[in-house]
């Protein structure tokens, strides 16, 4: 067989039967407003720790509703809690008090 240099990556598909969302549905319950991100990027455009780490608060939320706990708590590590995200926040989201929540809930449930 010939060598092209090349091979196939795994697949990223997520089978999302399969999820244990709890947490999240946890998180719905203390902060409904995150089921109404509508991922714009605006929050993550004004991180002052996104320059520097990989932070931006619609993965987070991304990741933690396809199960992703431990990715989305490794990014919140790095968040500064400045503020900024709601500040230009298009739907008005209380994006510090998403955060706070996210924090309690999945640091206190394991």
């Amino acid at each position: 067989m010939i060598d092209f240099g090349f091979t196939l990556s795994k697949s990223s598909a997520v089978n999302l039967t399969n999820i244990d969302d709890s947490k999240f549905n946890a998180l719905l319950e203390v902060e409904p407003d995150a089921a109404r991100c509508m991922t714009c990027g605006s929050c993550a455009g004004s991180c002052s720790a996104g320059v520097f780490a990989p932070m931006s608060l619609r993965r987070v939320i991304a990741a933690l509703q396809r199960g992703a706990d431990k990715e989305a708590l490794s990014m919140l590590s790095h968040c500064m809690l400045c503020g900024k995200c709601t500040l230009v926040c298009p739907r008005g989201l209380n994006t510090r008090h998403i955060i706070l929540s996210i924090m309690k809930i999945y640091n206190t449930a394991d």
